[in-house]
C-alpha cells in the first residue's frame, strides 16, 4: 500500500511539473502580430563626406528616437571589427520596434523621409536587414 501511494504521489509531481512546463512554453511564445523586429541598417559614406556631416547625420539619425514614437530602443556605434570584413560600412545602427506595423509606420514617417533626403547627399552605400527576435 505504501508502495501504491509512493507511486500516486510521484505520478502528481510529475503531472504538474509538466503542466508548469507546458505554461512555461506558452508564455515564451509571442502573440501572433506581437513579433519584435530589430532593423539594422549600417551606411558607408563617400569620400566627400566631411566629419561635420557625418556627425550632422549621426545626431539627425539619434534625433528620430524623440521625433517617431514607434521606435522603442535606438543604438548605434562605429565599424571596430578587426575582421576587415565591413566592405567600407563605418556606421552600424540597431533599432527596435515592437512589432512589424510599428516598423512599417517608422518607414514612411515624415522625419524619416525627411532624415534620408539629409543622409542622401553624404552615402555611398547602405546596407538593411529587419528580423523578428528569436530568443
Amino acid at each position: 500500500m505504501k508502495l501504491f501511494w509512493l507511486a500516486f504521489v510521484a505520478m502528481g509531481i510529475v503531472s504538474m511539473s509538466l503542466g508548469a512546463a507546458a505554461a512555461t512554453a506558452k508564455k515564451s511564445k509571442p502573440d501572433k502580430g506581437k513579433t519584435e523586429i530589430r532593423h539594422v541598417v549600417a551606411f558607408k559614406f563617400k569620400d566627400t563626406a566631411k566629419p561635420e556631416d557625418i556627425k550632422r547625420v549621426e545626431d539627425a539619425f539619434a534625433g528620430l528616437k524623440n521625433k517617431i514614437p514607434q521606435i522603442q530602443r535606438y543604438e548605434w556605434g562605429l565599424n571596430n571589427s578587426p575582421e576587415g570584413l565591413n566592405k567600407g560600412f563605418t556606421h552600424g545602427f540597431v533599432l527596435a520596434f515592437a512589432s512589424e506595423k510599428e516598423r512599417d509606420e517608422y518607414l514612411v514617417h515624415p522625419d524619416h523621409k525627411a532624415f534620408g533626403a539629409l543622409l542622401r547627399p553624404f552615402l555611398a552605400d547602405v546596407f538593411v536587414i529587419d528580423f523578428v527576435v528569436r530568443r
